[in-house]
């Protein structure tokens, strides 16, 4: 492997969250070292990752099978809808088990710094779903952020058109600039 390769490796490494070079760097040197225990299961891994895991196609979870495993639960309560910025936020809701009725992930909330507008969210989805299960709850659990909270607003705006739907969001003990994905039961 030579230097640009090795390179390539430690980049595409620190690309993932909460990594920096160095952190990327002993990551790398860790599988090169271990490359039959560490980096070749690893390999192994992605690839099928890459080819089983998929897009729920009604709510944006991820799953081996779409529709999800959540939504095909007949046990769940489809006429509530709890929104989400990210899978890792329906993931935290999951482990506390409390929620039981459909989720939708938006796939992040409204940052002009960051490129994502109303196109990148899945805001049309949202609401061809309130249409078609006759939704009667809607649960906003974003982020109390700026943009989670701008992302509230819109989508707030753009569900008044229906009259028999009710939109509450998260009660208090989400501290302000918090995320979903990291609170817990409490």
């Amino acid at each position: 492997m030579s230097h640009s390769e090795i390179d390539n490796l430690i980049n595409e490494i620190s690309k993932l969250p909460g990594l920096g070079r160095k952190s990327a760097q002993r990551i790398t040197l860790y599988l090169l070292k271990n490359k039959n225990k560490s980096l070749v299961p690893l390999v192994q891994s992605l690839k099928e990752a890459n080819l089983k895991i998929t897009d729920c196609e009604i709510c944006g979870n991820i799953d081996l099978i779409s529709p999800c495993k959540l939504c095909q639960n007949s046990k769940r309560d489809e006429k509530t809808i709890l929104i989400v910025e990210d899978v890792s936020d329906l993931w935290t809701f999951e482990r506390i088990g409390f929620f039981q009725g459909m989720y939708h992930v938006l796939g992040g909330s409204l940052s002009a710094l960051n490129g994502i507008g109303l196109d990148e969210l899945r805001i049309n989805k949202l609401t061809e779903r309130i249409e078609v299960q006759n939704v009667n709850e809607v649960i906003l659990a974003l982020s109390t952020t700026m943009e989670g909270q701008t992302t509230s607003h819109v989508i707030a705006d753009k569900l008044e058109k229906f009259k028999n739907l009710t939109v509450t969001r998260l009660a208090q003990g989400v501290p302000i600039g918090g995320e979903v994905h990291f609170l817990d039961e409490n």
